[in-house]
């Protein structure tokens, strides 16, 4: 105690709420930190940075989704999710924000591949036609296109799980 207790603070001794606790804590001890204030979701978003280079990220990865459907390598959404699972949880983003990317990554990468196979000649929708046949759903372009562009969701958000499982968190 470094200051003296005057006649005032004896009498409140006794009675609700006079003891002041608080006052006796040696000095230069802290309590423990405050706990984190509540983020709603609709706040400003974390993550840093201008957008033209989040649309430039967006596109090279779009980009290479692409060529990677044009070499038949069927595999680069989930690698593209993997990155992206990394990147979420070393830049401690959103895991709906990166999901969302990814998705709109891997399908309109994988939409512009056959796009531009269809462009060249090639039977692009004469083929969705019939991998919709032989799967039992009806002999329709659109559904064998939209059967490939789900398949590319679908990787690209098993790799972004995958990345953001194998990344392990900071410690508090």
């Amino acid at each position: 105690m470094t200051r003296p207790i005057s006649r005032s603070e004896l009498t409140r001794l006794g009675k609700r709420g006079s003891y002041r606790l608080g006052m006796l804590a040696p000095q230069g001890v802290t309590g423990p930190a405050a706990p984190r204030p509540f983020r709603p979701s609709f706040s400003k978003p974390r993550h840093p940075g201008p957008a033209s280079a989040w649309a430039a990220t967006g596109l090279a990865g779009t980009a290479l989704v692409c060529a990677g459907a044009m070499a038949g390598v069927w595999f680069v959404p989930l690698l593209i999710g993997v990155a992206g699972g990394i990147a979420a949880r070393w830049g401690r983003w959103r895991t709906r924000g990166m999901g969302c990317a990814v998705v709109a990554m891997c399908a309109a990468g994988w939409g512009a591949a056959l796009a531009a196979m269809a462009l060249a000649g090639l039977p692009v929708g004469a083929t969705a036609r019939v991998v919709a046949a032989v799967a039992g759903f009806p002999a329709f372009a659109a559904v064998g296109i939209g059967g490939t562009l789900a398949v590319a969701v679908l990787q690209g958000l098993a790799g972004l799980w995958l990345g953001r499982a194998l990344t392990p968190r900071e410690r508090r």
